[in-house]
């Protein structure tokens, strides 16, 4: 039984046998070094601007993943706020009872000085302080005037009086401080 050469394979005749010519084959072996570096100069530059594409675009890449791990942390960081400023009033109205109870001591007292403990540290812990305003100069971000008052006491553009406490959950106003502003 004799075999057929169907099945072998031609051996890989290289670029030309595939239909590629060689651009510099017509030209003088002179011209075709001259045009070997021109086009070898001109991959150099092609691959230097890719070089230079690839790395501003891992920059880039580098700079999206640095931004939205700093929006997902501000986001965290901030994302109780809404529950926190519900709270705030409460934590003022307890502060006006133990304040209005004058000197008396009692039960019904003591545990109040005890829910305005427990959630003065659930403020504390998340992040949530006070604003400082009796005193100092009027701050427009962090004070609400609500009012204009002569007086000797204070210097002009001081806060006399505060009516409502001020609050920032962390850097950032949530409630501003209601006061009186010496004129």
């Amino acid at each position: 039984m004799a075999m057929g050469n169907e099945n072998m394979q031609q051996p890989n005749m290289g670029a030309a046998s595939q239909g590629m010519s060689n651009p510099y084959q017509n030209l003088p072996p002179g011209e075709q070094a001259a045009a070997f570096q021109r086009d070898l100069e001109a991959a150099r530059k092609r691959a230097e601007e890719h070089l230079d594409q690839a790395q501003r675009a891992q920059a880039e890449l580098v700079n999206f993943r640095r931004r939205t791990d700093e929006d997902r942390l501000t986001q965290q960081k901030y994302s109780n706020g809404r529950l926190l400023t519900k709270l705030l009033p409460l934590a003022d109205e307890i502060d006006l009872a133990i304040s209005h109870a004058g000197g008396q001591e009692s039960a019904w007292l003591e545990g109040f000085k005890l829910i305005q403990r427990k959630l003065s540290g659930l403020l504390d812990s998340e992040g949530v302080a006070k604003i400082n305003a009796a005193g100092v100069m009027f701050n427009p971000v962090e004070h609400e005037a609500l009012e204009l008052t002569k007086t000797n006491e204070y210097p002009s553009g001081y806060v006399i009086k505060v009516v409502r406490s001020g609050y920032k959950l962390h850097d950032r106003v949530i409630q501003p401080a209601q006061v009186v502003v010496a004129q």
